[in-house]
């Protein structure tokens, strides 16, 4: 998911500039003692280049980096970042790989499916570079663990494909004073830049608050590009590398912004918010949040009192359906989602056209309204426009289409 921009039209004087600007820092980590034969061997093509050098790949061998997820940008940064002989990588990740993930997730392979992920990014690395050491954490990360792992490493790269993690990572990072390379795809469009409280801007400095519950949808709602993500995995390793050498210009107070299919690429100065909440000249969020999940919203409150007492299960419908109740399901999803997989006798009408209004001529005043999307958390959103234009008695499916595949036809296929 890409995050809506922001610009001086909307923010005026406040911390998003465009214009030039440079920014150099000091090596992230000091260098091994030494390169084994072996590795002069296999780096020689950065060993040539001079502001690289013996040195800067002395610095990554002795680097350990943390990646956060490996799904669409990690898979090409840890692969990367593995090829390039960043000494040790740590990998976390709880989610198993899933035929989905494959079109873009291509640090995995078809013998992976139903492995977890950072295992199978783990071999893979290895197959890269076996002169990379590799941690495996095969957990989620939160509030209670995220101190303890990122304590042990010297930079993060943020893969995360969720709000809640996001502003967690950033937190985190701020709190020990960690820098971390920041990546954001969806569709055709990228973003990425590097935080660090030290030297600039931290990630609440140019989103102080995530955008309202449903405005921004997630990659398996909306889909990417799936080299996309090679394109911002990319520039995050380039940035990983810049930071543990101390080469070239960071992304350090700058936003890149990619649209591929313009094949454009902007570069937006970001300066440090002197009243950002986590790092700003008087900050009031001195240690992590109790729940990052609530600060986000993963629905709004609209939806969280419209879902009470208006949710069924999958099995639910479908006992509906086979006792011949006079159903009206609705699919709130998009069409190419729609086209994917959908539940049988499901009339689609998309969200927006919910939420706008425009759709409510459609909805039967003498039947059970049924809606569903993929998760039930659009749906959610729908119904409590449904119910705020007046059809009290709808409910929304738990899961959506999701919970219907894995409880009941799994035939069908789970995108």
């Amino acid at each position: 998911m890409v995050e809506p921009v922001r610009n001086e039209q909307q923010w005026p004087d406040t911390t998003v500039d465009s214009g030039e600007f440079t920014v150099s820092l000091p090596p992230l980590v000091e260098p091994a003692a030494e390169l084994t034969v072996d590795e002069i061997r296999r780096y020689s093509r950065h060993l040539i280049i001079p502001d690289v050098g013996v040195e800067g790949q002395k610095r990554l061998k002795n680097a350990r980096v943390l990646c956060v997820g490996a799904g669409g940008l990690g898979s090409p940064a840890l692969m990367y970042l593995a090829a390039a002989g960043v000494g040790t990588l740590g990998i976390i990740d709880f989610d198993t790989v899933d035929e989905s993930n494959l079109q873009r997730q291509i640090i995995h392979g078809q013998s992976d499916v139903g492995r977890p992920k950072a295992e199978s990014a783990a071999a893979s690395i290895r197959e890269i570079n076996p002169l990379v050491k590799v941690e495996i954490h095969n957990t989620a990360l939160d509030r209670d663990n995220v101190r303890e792992i990122f304590a042990r490493y010297d930079l993060i790269v943020d893969g995360t494909d969720n709000f809640a993690t996001r502003y967690m990572v950033n937190d985190a990072a701020v709190l020990l004073g960690k820098p971390y390379v920041w990546g954001s795809i969806y569709r055709f469009d990228g973003q990425a830049s590097v935080f660090w409280a030290e030297h600039g801007p931290c990630y609440r400095c140019l989103y102080p608050e995530p955008p309202p519950p449903g405005m921004v949808p997630s990659c398996a709602e909306g889909g990417v590009l799936g080299v996309l993500c090679a394109s911002v995995g990319s520039i995050q390793v380039t940035e990983a590398i810049k930071l543990l050498t101390g080469i070239g210009e960071p992304l350090v107070g700058a936003l890149t912004v990619y649209d591929a299919l313009e094949m454009t690429y902007r570069k937006i100065k970001v300066r440090k918010d002197p009243a950002c909440v986590l790092c700003g000249d008087n900050p009031t969020v001195t240690d992590l949040l109790e729940d990052y999940e609530d600060f986000c919203g993963a629905v709004s409150p609209e939806a969280e009192a419209a879902v009470v007492d208006a949710t069924i299960t999958a099995r639910e419908l479908k006992e509906w359906q086979d006792a011949g109740k006079d159903v009206f399901l609705v699919d709130v999803r998009e069409p190419a989602e729609y086209e994917i997989v959908r539940i049988p006798g499901a009339t689609l009408v998309p969200k927006g056209e919910i939420m706008s209004g425009e759709a409510l001529a459609k909805f039967p005043q003498d039947r059970q309204i049924v809606l569903h999307c993929k998760t039930g958390v659009r749906s959610a959103e729908a119904l409590a426009a449904l119910k705020a234009a007046g059809f009290r008695d709808a409910v929304h499916v738990q899961g959506g289409v999701i919970a219907w595949v894995n409880q009941i036809d799994p035939s069908l296929p789970a995108y």
